[in-house]
C-alpha cells in the first residue's frame, strides 16, 4: 500500500504539472484565426526580430535613398528630414533630440518609443505575440517545479534507503522509487513550459510573417525589406552593417550612460520576439535588467529582454533570458 507521504508528492507534481500546462497553452492565446495578415513591414520586422528590428529596417531604408548617413564611428547625420511612416519620424524626432547623432543612442530611443511600442500592442492584441507579462508567472511557475522536482531526486534516493532499515512511515524503499518517475515528468514539464512561454511570437504569428515574407518575395528587393527579414545581414553596404552591429552590441549602463532624451513611459516591448535575436532596450521603465537578453523571430525564438532598469518588461534583473533571449546578448543600442 503506498504511503501518505508518497502519494501526496506524487499528486502534488501531477497536479503542478497540469496547471502549468494549462497556463501555459491560455497565455499563448486559441489560434488566433482572425488575426489576419500583417499590415506593412514595420509589423513583420517587429515578428522577426523585435524592436530593434524596426528601427534597423528604418534606418536602413532611410539611408538607402540618401535621406541619412551613418559614418564612423557611428555618426547619424540627417541629409533629408522626410519621413514615410511614423516609425522614420520617430527618427527623425530622436535624431533632432540627440545630443550627438550616436547610432547606439538613437536606436534605443526610437526601440523604446511610443510608435515602435504601439506595434507590439498591435500585434499582441491581434494573438500575434505574447505580451510578456502573461507569460511571466508561468516561466517562473515552471522554473520552480522543475527546480524543486530536481532537488528531490536525491532526497528520494535518501528516504529509499531510510525506509530499507526503519519503519519510519515513509513507506519501503520501493514505493519511494517509485517517485522518480514522477518527479523526472515534473522536471521535464517544467523545462519545457519554461521554453514554450519564453516564446513571443505565436503559431498564428508565424504564419503571418511566412505569408508576408513569401509575398515580399516577389516584389522588387528594398533595403527595408530585406533587414525587416533578415536582420543587419540583409544590409548591402558593409559599412553600415558593421555600425548596426556594434550599435546592437552596446549595453546601456555597461557600455553607455543613455542620455536623458532617451528616457519614455513604461515600456513593455524591450526585447525580441523570439530569443537571442539580440534586442534590448535600458532606461528607467523598460523593467529589464542590465544584462543579455534575447530577441528574434519565430515561435521558437528568443524572448527576452535587456536593458537598464526598473519593473515591467519581459526579462529578469540583469541577465540572460530566455527567450530568448536565443541566448545571445543584445544592448542598449537595441535588437539585431
Amino acid at each position: 500500500m503506498t504511503s501518505l507521504p508518497v502519494l501526496a508528492a506524487h499528486l502534488a507534481v501531477v497536479a503542478s504539472s497540469v496547471t502549468l500546462i494549462s497556463g501555459v497553452a491560455g497565455s499563448r492565446g486559441r489560434g488566433a484565426e482572425g488575426a489576419g495578415p500583417l499590415h506593412d513591414r514595420a509589423e513583420a520586422a517587429f515578428l522577426a526580430g523585435g524592436p530593434g528590428r524596426v528601427v534597423d529596417a528604418a534606418l536602413a531604408g532611410m539611408h538607402a535613398d540618401g535621406r541619412i548617413s551613418v559614418g564612423g564611428p557611428g555618426i547619424v547625420a540627417v541629409l533629408r528630414p522626410v519621413a514615410q511612416d511614423p516609425v522614420e519620424r520617430s527618427v527623425l524626432d530622436a535624431h533632432a533630440a540627440a545630443p550627438h547623432g550616436g547610432l547606439h543612442a538613437l536606436r534605443l530611443a526610437v526601440m523604446r518609443g511610443p510608435d515602435v511600442q504601439r506595434i507590439g500592442d498591435a500585434l499582441a492584441a491581434r494573438g500575434l505575440l505574447v505580451r510578456p507579462e502573461r507569460a511571466r508567472p508561468w516561466k517562473r511557475w515552471g522554473t520552480l517545479q522543475a527546480v524543486l522536482c530536481l532537488l528531490a531526486v536525491p532526497v528520494t534516493f535518501v528516504v529509499a534507503f531510510l525506509s530499507a532499515f526503519h519503519d519510519d512511515g515513509l513507506g519501503d524503499g520501493f514505493e519511494n522509487f517509485a517517485l522518480l518517475p514522477t518527479l523526472v515528468v515534473g522536471v521535464v514539464v517544467g523545462l519545457v513550459s519554461v521554453s514554450v512561454a519564453g516564446r513571443r511570437v505565436t503559431k498564428a504569428g508565424r504564419r503571418a510573417l511566412r505569408a508576408f515574407l513569401a509575398g515580399q518575395a516577389s516584389a522588387p528587393p528594398s533595403a527595408a525589406g530585406q533587414v525587416a527579414a533578415h536582420g543587419p545581414a540583409g544590409v548591402a553596404d558593409p559599412l553600415l552593417r558593421a555600425q548596426l552591429r556594434t550599435a546592437a552590441g552596446l549595453r546601456p549602463g555597461r557600455d553607455f550612460s543613455p542620455a536623458p532624451y532617451t528616457a519614455a513611459g513604461t515600456v513593455g516591448w524591450c526585447s525580441g520576439a523570439q530569443p537571442g535575436s539580440g534586442t534590448g532596450c535600458g532606461g528607467p521603465g523598460s523593467g529589464c535588467g542590465a544584462g543579455s537578453c534575447g530577441g528574434g523571430s519565430g515561435d521558437s525564438g528568443s524572448g527576452s529582454s535587456c536593458g537598464g532598469g526598473g519593473g515591467g518588461s519581459s526579462c529578469g534583473g540583469g541577465s540572460s533570458c530566455g527567450g530568448g533571449g536565443g541566448g545571445s546578448s543584445c544592448g542598449g543600442g537595441g535588437g539585431s
